[in-house]
């Protein structure tokens, strides 16, 4: 993630991660104030075994895009939700890269930081049945928790 106000977005990837057993690491990389740990963490993550980078940012949101400029792996975009305007700016910044350096952009805020686990966790799952049989259950309990006729209980 760009900064720490990052992280009560960004620990939902890692809660779910977690979850579904997936080894992660969570570093606070500033693509502005920071960027010699930018180049260095995008550039050994592949060598490190890295399989996918989530990268959370806020305002400028320039990290997701510097990142995937310097690996192949995937990369995941979250826009962090910021006051001046409500994590649009954010959204914008990560999804408008130039052909030929892919970010996958997920949803502003908590809603995005999930579901970048759970695409990150997807790609793994090709990799390691482990976590594959995790993903599985995790998506079954979610249709397990869905009534079929309404209630007035919440």
């Amino acid at each position: 993630m760009g900064s720490q106000s990052d992280w009560p977005t960004m620990r939902h990837a890692s809660e779910i991660l977690e979850r579904l057993g997936v080894p992660h690491e969570c570093r606070i990389v500033s693509a502005h104030r920071t960027p010699k740990r930018l180049v260095e963490y995008a550039e050994t993550a592949r060598a490190r075994g890295l399989k996918a980078v989530i990268a959370g940012a806020g305002g400028a949101a320039h990290l997701p895009g510097m990142v995937a400029s310097m690996t192949a792996l995937p990369v995941f975009g979250v826009p962090i939700e910021s006051k001046a305007l409500s994590g649009m700016d954010s959204l914008l910044s990560i999804v408008q890269m130039p052909g030929g350096v892919p970010v996958g952009t997920l949803a502003i805020g908590k809603a995005g930081a999930i579901n970048a686990a759970l695409i990150a966790a997807s790609v793994i799952a090709h990799l390691d049945p482990k976590v594959a049989a995790a993903l599985d259950a995790f998506r079954a309990e979610q249709t397990d928790k869905v009534a079929e006729i309404p209630s007035d209980e919440a």
